[in-house]
């Protein structure tokens, strides 16, 4: 049963991850990507990791879509679809990113084979944050840095005064 609930989750979270990248509305693409982290914490709910997932959607849902849809809002950036942005090299990243697909699902398949999924055995709320702030400390300080010079940035964009 873990391993359809997880399987479900990530065919969820790869449909809706496409949909964020193909979607030609900004704020669609921004609840396609609700969408597909909430299917992330879904696989991480499948492996009984129920902290993680918990953090996953009030991390990322709750706050990393509404610092985006904040963006989008404070620099009045234009929700219709604007066609004069697309290049035309759509057709040759499809192709690219179908090739990185296949490598990447042939290397689990080979490093993984026909293993089932397991429940995580230990995700308490302990151990993740033993983890968080012993081992990952560096790259969690500086993606709240990273998350600070995003919003800094909205907000000194929507001050610019336009010019006549």
């Amino acid at each position: 049963m873990t391993t359809v609930l997880f399987s479900v989750a990530g065919v969820v979270a790869v449909v809706a991850a496409v949909l964020v990248v193909t979607s030609r509305r900004i704020v669609h693409a921004a609840l396609w990507l609700v969408l597909a982290l909430g299917a992330v914490a879904g696989c991480f709910g499948a492996l009984q990791a129920e902290f993680v997932a918990l953090v996953q959607i009030l991390v990322y849902v709750g706050a990393i879509v509404v610092l985006v849809l904040f963006a989008l809002m404070l620099t009045k950036a234009p929700t219709n679809p604007l066609p004069g942005l697309t290049t035309g090299r759509s057709p040759f990243a499809a192709v690219v990113a179908g090739v990185l697909a296949v490598l990447l699902g042939t290397g689990v398949v080979l490093a993984f084979g026909n293993e089932k999924v397991k429940p995580v055995p230990d995700g308490s709320p302990t151990a993740v944050g033993t983890q968080v702030f012993k081992q990952w400390v560096l790259p969690f300080e500086v993606l709240s840095v990273l998350l600070l010079a995003a919003l800094i940035g909205a907000i000194a964009l929507s001050q610019r005064k336009k010019e006549d």
